[in-house]
């Protein structure tokens, strides 16, 4: 973030709201900044314009969801509720989580071909809304993806590039049109045993969009929120100009952007090649999963970002978009209403969607648009 340091204080974050059912979730270690970029983000919000009123904010970060989250609030009460939004965070991810044994995607994978399980309404929720992003991609976003993701590793300590015969296998429980759900009972059943759900490339998206339901409640009209990548600009900065978003350069370290967009009470949700990978007899292998191929999806794109006023919206359709490639994709984007889009390619071009280009400027000599 290269905002000036303003009047703020890093606090604790950890409060105590309600989240989607009452969960005991375990404390973490807060990574306290205040005149720091945020780290491992992609949000660049520049100064207030010169004359602007200066306001005071409170910001805060914490590793939660897998991933590191930042939030900033201006305002009265701001600490208090940046406590409280923290602990709403952790309760979300003691039942989204795949790393927690208790949570109802552990505990629903566990049951996989054998009984369902009662969930969460708000699990329910997210599933129900990734079964539909897995309808509209025609099965390229698929919730049970899980087995592919297990077998390759990507981003984990031993990521290897499995045989074919193993691919076929865990090709063979993917399926997102098995899931069954039924509402009157509140349960989910995965029918095969080796089924697995994992909510990464949506989870996060509903977090965000509850705390942003959960900020507004308590009269918060600006700031800006970062969950590992999934950045969402409640209102606008101080002065009333839009918050300005850095898109991140995929062949350069963090924080080198390859260009802006001007984005107010929107998501910015971005997938790509960089962020998680390793790399194999002079191969890159990525961790977005073609669930018809199983490996990496390979095109012609680098990154897509997704500009949307929901945050589970941008999230879901930025993997969407990524999978489609860049004229499937761009067709997809411009057939629904309020989204947007950034096309990273590996020509080094950046290619926008109708609607975002007034609200985007070109910074870096490596792209040209």
């Amino acid at each position: 973030m290269n905002e000036p340091n303003r009047p703020g204080r890093p606090r604790r974050s950890f409060g105590a709201p309600g989240g989607p059912r009452p969960v005991a979730a375990p404390r973490r270690a807060v990574l306290r900044v205040a005149a720091v970029l945020w780290a491992a983000l992609v949000s660049a919000c520049a100064p207030a314009p010169r004359g602007a009123a200066e306001e005071p904010f409170d910001e805060e970060s914490g590793f939660l969801l897998g991933t590191v989250v930042t939030l900033r609030v201006y305002g009265p009460r701001r600490a208090a509720l940046i406590r409280e939004a923290f602990r709403l965070v952790e309760s979300y991810e003691a039942v989204f989580s795949r790393n927690l044994p208790d949570s109802d995607v552990s505990r629903l994978n566990r049951s996989a071909g054998l009984r369902p399980q009662a969930v969460s309404p708000a699990t329910l929720e997210v599933i129900e809304e990734g079964l539909r992003y897995g309808e509209l991609s025609d099965g390229l976003f698929d919730l049970t993806i899980g087995p592919l993701v297990d077998l390759w590793g990507i981003g984990g300590e031993d990521p290897r590039v499995p045989s074919d015969p193993e691919i076929q296998r865990a090709r063979e429980l993917v399926d997102y049109r098995k899931v069954v759900i039924n509402h009157e009972a509140g349960t989910v059943f995965l029918p095969v045993e080796g089924m697995a759900l994992d909510l990464g490339a949506i989870a996060k998206g509903y977090v965000a969009d509850r705390v942003v339901e959960f900020l507004h409640s308590r009269g918060v009209r600006r700031g800006i929120m970062n969950l590992g990548g999934n950045v969402h600009a409640l209102g606008t900065r101080p002065g009333g100009d839009p918050f300005r978003i850095g898109i991140q350069n995929p062949s350069e370290p963090r924080g080198a952007f390859i260009g802006i967009a001007e984005v107010s009470d929107a998501s910015v949700v971005t997938s790509g090649v960089y962020e998680r990978y390793f790399e194999e007899a002079g191969r890159r292998y990525h961790h977005l999963l073609n669930p018809y191929s199983g490996f990496p999806v390979d095109n012609e794109l680098e990154a897509v970002s997704i500009i949307a006023s929901r945050s589970l919206e941008a999230d879901a359709l930025s993997t969407v978009v990524f999978c489609l490639g860049l004229e499937a994709g761009r067709r997809l984007v411009e057939s629904l209403d309020g989204v947007e889009a950034i096309f990273l390619t590996a020509a080094r071009e950046v290619v926008l969607t109708r609607g975002v280009e007034p609200r985007f400027t070109l910074t870096s000599g490596d792209y040209v648009q």
